[in-house]
């Protein structure tokens, strides 16, 4: 059996928390358009594709841990923009 990084739960909940950040972000005021939606949206997405850069690069323990790090990274900057959000 062939298994990807989409089975992971990590990616799971990852995954569900960029959708619902789209959804949320749909009502925001236009004059945050850009400032806080888009970055919203472009951090929480990054979390889902640093994860599955990490797992194909799982072979590689430094490559690795660079890219769960950048996951937990773009995460608090989701958490934190929508602290202001």
């Amino acid at each position: 059996m062939s298994y990807s990084f989409r089975d992971l739960t990590v990616y799971k909940k990852a995954y569900s928390l960029a959708m619902d950040v789209f959804e949320i972000t749909k009502s925001y005021p236009k004059e945050e358009r850009y400032a806080l939606t888009d970055q919203l949206r472009r951090s929480s997405r990054s979390v889902c594709r640093s994860i599955g850069e990490g797992y194909r690069k799982r072979q590689y323990p430094k490559h690795f841990k660079s890219k769960i790090s950048d996951a937990d990274m773009e995460n608090s900057e989701t958490q934190i923009s929508l602290d202001f959000a």
